[in-house]
């Protein structure tokens, strides 16, 4: 049977729109994929770690008062001896991200209200656009409030915070650097209530001591040797995060009732790692030989945080070799004093 014309000119028709179709198809899918790789090669530098290093740097006349009215021009920073140009920097009045830690572990039962009413004081002399979140230790860590401007939320949070048990103090600070890392680029600080004694960190250093006798038990334990500890430095180091530890005194080697020497030991090392703390990120240990003296502590830490300048520079050493990295801080005037962290791995 003949083909007739209209039959074949109705098939080049369908021909004709199937390959218009294919080739808009073809055309959406490349632009799709275009579309993706864009959006994962973006993904993909966001996600790049940078290599800015934050300090927070506090600066005091001879007499120990805070100097708070100074500008970028009067600073400069060396890494490992070398100058290094200021990239960025935030005056004393910027509004800081900070996490108060409060132990509720078994340790503490005795004084919570000592620790309610001394907690009160730090918030109150606080900046009000200061953000805070508040979280509670013992055999849990638990967020009491995410960060907020809002009083009342924080102080209800101290009010009603409560526990018993163990103390996870290492657990709770990863807890806190890990909500930290979600503030951006605001300034971030950590205030820690502890006594130090970390249940974990001290099952680990009684078993070492165990191969230990007599006299050597006491320098057995090297403090700063210790994967907990260090992977909490690592990770303030990275958003430069200042810590400031409050010592209780039911954390004191001196304090303890007829010790042996391994609870010395321990307790002294325990002591150590909140010092190691407080040095490496530029904050200070605040030691309460009584808890009376709490509250004055809380005021005073309070009081360093709004006297803090913060500075950002990027390290004209790139390389990422894990080794140590010191940092110096020089003020232009020879009478002031700068304080700020030590260093950091370069990892």
């Amino acid at each position: 049977m003949p083909v007739q014309p209209w039959f074949v000119l109705q098939r080049l028709i369908i021909l004709d729109f199937i390959m218009r179709f294919s080739k808009a198809i073809l055309l959406f899918f490349l632009l799709t994929c275009s579309f993706l790789i864009i959006t994962a090669q973006d993904d993909d530098i966001i996600r790049v770690e940078s290599s800015i290093v934050r300090l927070n740097v506090g600066v005091v006349d001879a007499k120990g008062r805070p100097i708070t009215n100074l500008n970028r021009e009067n600073f400069a920073v060396y890494e490992d001896g070398v100058k290094q140009a200021i990239s960025g920097f935030e005056p004393t009045v910027t509004p800081f991200s900070l996490v108060m830690i409060l132990d509720m572990s078994g340790s503490t039962l005795s004084f919570r209200q000592t620790i309610r009413q001394s907690a009160l004081r730090f918030i109150d002399a606080l900046a009000p656009d200061d953000r805070v979140a508040v979280i509670e230790f013992y055999d849990k860590v638990k967020l009491r409030n995410d960060f907020t401007t809002d009083r009342k939320i924080i102080a209800n949070s101290i009010s009603v915070a409560n526990g018993v048990g163990k103390t996870q103090l290492y657990k709770a600070l990863e807890v806190a650097l890990e909500k930290l890392s979600k503030e951006g680029k605001r300034r971030k600080a950590i205030i820690v209530l502890t006594d130090g004694v970390d249940t974990a960190v001290q099952n680990i250093d009684r078993d070492f001591l165990g191969k230990y006798k007599g006299t050597e038990i006491a320098t057995a334990i090297k403090p700063d040797n210790n994967a907990i500890l260090n992977s909490v430095l690592n990770k303030s180091d990275a958003q430069g995060v200042t810590i400031y530890p409050l010592a209780l005194p039911t954390g004191d080697p001196l304090k303890l009732a007829d010790p042996t020497p391994i609870q010395v030991a321990m307790f002294s090392a325990a002591r150590r790692r909140l010092e190691i703390l407080a040095n490496r990120t530029g904050g200070t240990l605040n030691t309460i030989n009584r808890l009376e003296e709490m509250g004055r502590l809380y005021a005073a830490v309070a009081a360093d945080v709004r006297t803090l300048y913060t500075i950002e520079y990027q390290p004209t050493n790139f390389k990422r070799d894990g080794k140590w990295r010191e940092i110096k801080i020089e003020v232009n005037n020879p009478e002031l004093i700068s304080r700020t962290r030590q260093g950091y791995f370069a990892k």
